[in-house]
């Protein structure tokens, strides 16, 4: 048992140094000056580490404005993420305790749209975005990705958990639909609306395609498609672009380990009951 216990621990070790080391030399090359990178055997320690990538990277604002890509993605995601969580949340909650009439079809066609590719969607958004003259506006970057189906099922199974005792209890107490929705599910709910929390961030964070057909000003990109542009440019100084990489790796990774718990909490509790 110990032995099986110990080879398991040790290829997760090494599934996890092959999944790390990409980002470790991507955080390597960051620091080091050109003529470091490209020499026949790499160094996973600068011998002579600068900031002058970073540097760098912030004196070329006119050209690539990389503090303003980042405060673009980070307002899209904070925003984007937290208007999800409501519309999901409220639309759950909809799903998993109201009776009207054709709620079991409908929500089997809201789980249906997870069987369809974004990719497919992307010229009704087009022309959408184009006759609502959306163009080059954070409505572009936000309202578009504000429903999924994703959202609502997971947190519908989880309200399914909650015994209704409480709410029945809550409505001898006098409280309504909105008022059970904000002082009992809501609550109760933290785990897996910080677990959907999460999934929604590092997606709005990533996404490429929404920004790449909703802006075409240089100031409205974000950090995806920006960085694509800036690895265009200066395709042959890879530390500058190692740089911009880290610099948008960050928040993600940060994200990550404050609210890791959360997901394995959140999934866990959310189960399949259906």
């Amino acid at each position: 048992m110990k032995a099986g216990r110990f080879l398991l621990h040790l290829a997760l070790g090494a599934a996890g140094i092959v999944f790390l080391a990409p980002v470790a030399w991507m955080l390597v090359m960051s620091f080091l000056p050109e003529s470091e990178i490209f020499q026949p055997v790499p160094h996973w320690w600068p011998q002579h580490p600068t900031w002058s990538n970073y540097i760098e990277l912030w004196k070329r604002a006119e050209e690539a404005p990389v503090p303003r890509w980042f405060f673009n993605s980070a307002l899209v995601a904070a925003a984007g993420t937290s208007s999800y969580l409501l519309l999901s949340s409220m639309a759950a909650y909809a799903f998993a305790r109201l009776n009207f009439p054709g709620r079991d079809l409908l929500f089997f066609a809201v789980l249906a749209t997870l069987v369809i590719p974004g990719q497919v969607t992307i010229i009704p958004v087009f022309l959408i975005l184009q006759k609502l003259g959306w163009f080059n506006t954070y409505y572009a970057l936000i309202v578009p990705g504000l429903s999924g189906a994703f959202g609502v099922f997971l947190l519908r199974q989880f309200f399914l958990t909650i015994p209704r005792e409480l709410e029945e209890a809550a409505v001898m107490d006098g409280c309504g639909r909105a008022a059970i929705y904000r002082r009992i599910i809501l609550p109760i709910g933290k785990p897996a609306i910080a677990t959907l929390g999460i999934f929604s961030f590092l997606g709005a964070w990533n996404d490429f395609m929404l920004p790449l057909i909703a802006v075409n000003e240089n100031e409205m990109r974000t950090l995806p498609v920006g960085l694509m542009i800036f690895l265009g440019r200066y395709t042959m100084q890879y530390g500058l672009v190692m740089a911009a990489a880290v610099v948008a790796t960050i928040p993600v990774i940060a994200m990550f380990l404050m609210f890791q718990r959360h997901i394995v909490r959140g999934v866990v509790l959310t189960g399949l009951k259906g």
